[in-house]
């Protein structure tokens, strides 16, 4: 599998990305629409700009390692960071503020909008509020753990010119699966970072990977990145119960696009 190009999905006010192929995106614009996705939210950075998250368990909410770090590759304190529940125009089912943030290990924010290719499958961050949502407000989803190429999935996020409500692509395709990364021809736009990727278990749906960036895949087609989730899960939530805190390193690598940047033009990353 080759891995071109890279455009890290946070919030940015300026920069163009064209749509991904595939079906039109549905407005989840009232409360009736948002049954049963009342676990997905939008996570507001004082000052910064958005991302989209997901609960995984009442007081945990998953997401993309990169939206918790500012322009300048620092983390970005946890009671900056609003985690909105159901938000629809400008009202959320329930709204936390965040306490505690663990990032992957394996995750190296470079600051200055830099990453490589290879921090994709370390890209999650789990984030937890200061105190549970109830179940009876928002039920948390579950870790899908068996990703098969070629396999149906849904995407919902926040992105630019959406920001206001999620938007469900229905029925988007897992294209390739190697080093820890998922390739998805699902339509994201900046502001979908940490959408979760769903598939269908059952009667119900389960978490798939996390919407980290946007690129070409080596054969002139854009399409969406993510990675692969349940040994990472895991031990974010080993470490969020134990209280280990991680260890944050900045490095130096090729120009992405960080929450509340600007720039004129795409963000290139590296082959891993």
């Amino acid at each position: 599998m080759r891995i071109l190009v890279f455009v890290i999905l946070a919030f940015v006010s300026v920069v163009s990305l064209p749509a991904l192929a595939g079906e039109r995106l549905q407005p989840l614009t009232s409360r009736g629409d948002l049954l049963g996705w009342e676990a997905l939210g939008r996570l507001d950075m004082r000052g910064t700009g958005f991302c989209s998250g997901a609960l995984i368990a009442p007081d945990q909410v998953l997401t993309a390692a990169h939206c918790v770090f500012d322009k300048n590759g620092a983390p970005i304190p946890p009671e900056q960071i609003v985690f909105r529940a159901g938000y629809v125009s400008g009202d959320a089912l329930a709204e936390r503020r965040v306490n505690r943030v663990v990032v992957d290990r394996g995750y190296q924010d470079a600051g200055s909008g830099k990453i490589s290719g290879k921090m994709i499958p370390h890209d999650v961050a789990l984030l937890r509020l200061e105190s549970p949502i109830s179940t009876g407000e928002a039920n948390p989803f579950a870790i899908h753990v068996d990703p098969q190429e070629g396999e149906k999935v849904s995407v919902l996020s926040y992105g630019r010119g959406r920001s206001e409500h999620l938007s469900w692509q229905r029925d988007c395709s897992i294209l390739e699966r190697g080093w820890g990364i998922l390739t998805f021809d699902c339509n994201v736009t900046f502001g979908s970072s940490g959408a979760p990727v769903f598939v269908r278990y059952g009667n119900r749906v389960r978490i798939l990977s996390v919407v980290s960036a946007t690129g070409d895949n080596g054969q002139g087609q854009k399409v969406a990145f993510g990675m692969e989730l349940p040994e990472v899960v895991a031990q974010l939530k080993h470490r969020m119960r134990v209280g280990d805190r991680p260890s944050v390193k900045t490095a130096t690598g090729v120009t992405r696009l960080k929450v509340g940047t600007r720039s004129g033009g795409g963000a290139k990353f590296v082959k891993p």
